[in-house]
């Protein structure tokens, strides 16, 4: 018993008094990476593009609202209760026609950053593991996961510029 006590005693000792080794870590924003590539801005324009349309009916209709509220707001009390219930209403309707059309941006926006992610994820693999091995990194964490890191640290840059070497 005192021989296995001994042991475990010598072994957590040497455990103790090993120095620790060098861990050479990155430090990488990747979705600043991804979202300065070039792809990504071609991308975010077709996205501009394609719900250009349904941005400007929205602005449209928020002036409509905005227009219609500052009317109710000065006017209401001199409105008759017809007239304040026709306003009421289109206040209404419009606000909701406002809501679905940002509804629908929303969800195009959504859907093509997760189909861009998708197509991207690879390539943004291979940018890190190139920026890994370049710099013999045994580690690359996330930056919003960092407290504190020297700017020497950060490889985002580098691999945005790799990823764009890729495409």
């Amino acid at each position: 018993m005192r021989k296995v006590v001994g042991a475990l005693g010598l072994g957590l000792l040497t455990m103790v008094s090993v120095p620790a080794m060098a861990t050479e870590v990155g430090v990488l924003d990747w979705r600043e990476a991804l979202m300065s590539s070039d792809s990504a801005q071609a991308s975010m324009n077709q996205l501009k593009n394609r719900v250009s349309s349904q941005q400007q009916q929205a602005q449209s209709l928020q002036q409509e609202l905005q227009q219609l509220q500052k009317r109710l707001q000065q006017n209401g009390d001199v409105m008759s209760e017809s007239e304040r219930n026709t306003v009421t209403q289109q206040l209404r309707q419009k606000g909701g026609q406002f809501q679905q059309l940002r509804g629908q941006i929303s969800q195009a926006q959504q859907q093509a950053e997760q189909q861009y992610l998708k197509g991207a994820k690879p390539k943004l693999d291979q940018a890190i593991e190139r920026v890994v091995k370049e710099h013999d990194l045994d580690m690359v964490v996330d930056r919003d996961a960092v407290v504190y890191s020297g700017d020497s640290l950060d490889i985002t840059q580098e691999v945005t510029q790799i990823f764009n070497s890729l495409n």
